[in-house]
C-alpha cells in the first residue's frame, strides 16, 4: 500500500470518527433535556439552542455523506489514487470538521454564516473529486 493510499484511508477513517462524534453529541445533548422524546426534536428550537445546532450539524453531515462516501469508495474500488484526489479527501474532511466546530460554537441565523464557507469548501472538494473520477473513467 502506498503512502498516498494510506493517507486517503486515514482521511476516510477520520471522517467516520467525526460522524460518530456528531451522532453522540446530538444524541446526548438532546437526551439530557428534560422530557426528551426519542426521535423528536422540539419544533420551537432554533440556532440559539445547542441541541438544535448539534442536531442540524449531524443531519447536515448525513445529507452530504452519500455523495462523499460514494465518490471516495468508487475511487477505491476502481483503484484510482492520485495526490490531488487524496488532497481533496483531506480538504473535504477538514472542512467538515471546521463546519462542525463553527456550527457548535456560533449561534446565528445569518446567512452566510462562518460555517457556510467550510460547507462550500467541502462541496468544492467533492466536485473536484467527481471531476477527477470522471476523467479517470473516460481515460479507461
Amino acid at each position: 500500500m502506498t503512502e498516498l493510499t494510506l493517507s486517503a484511508y486515514y482521511a476516510l477513517y477520520l471522517y467516520l470518527i467525526m460522524l460518530f462524534i456528531q451522532w453522540a453529541i446530538a444524541t446526548f445533548s438532546k437526551a439530557s433535556k428534560p422530557n426528551a422524546i426519542p426521535g423528536k426534536i422540539d419544533d420551537t428550537l432554533s440556532h440559539e439552542s445547542f441541541i438544535f445546532r448539534a442536531h442540524r450539524t449531524f443531519h447536515n453531515t448525513l445529507e452530504n455523506s452519500p455523495l462523499f462516501l460514494g465518490t471516495v469508495l468508487f475511487s477505491f474500488i476502481i483503484g484510482y489514487h492520485s495526490a490531488i484526489f487524496a488532497m481533496c479527501i483531506w480538504v473535504y474532511v477538514v472542512a467538515r470538521i471546521l463546519h462542525m466546530v463553527f456550527y457548535y460554537s456560533i449561534a446565528t441565523e445569518k446567512n452566510p454564516s462562518p460555517r457556510s464557507y467550510f460547507f462550500l469548501a467541502a462541496v468544492g472538494a467533492n466536485l473536484v473529486m467527481l471531476a477527477l473520477l470522471g476523467l479517470r473513467l473516460v481515460a479507461y
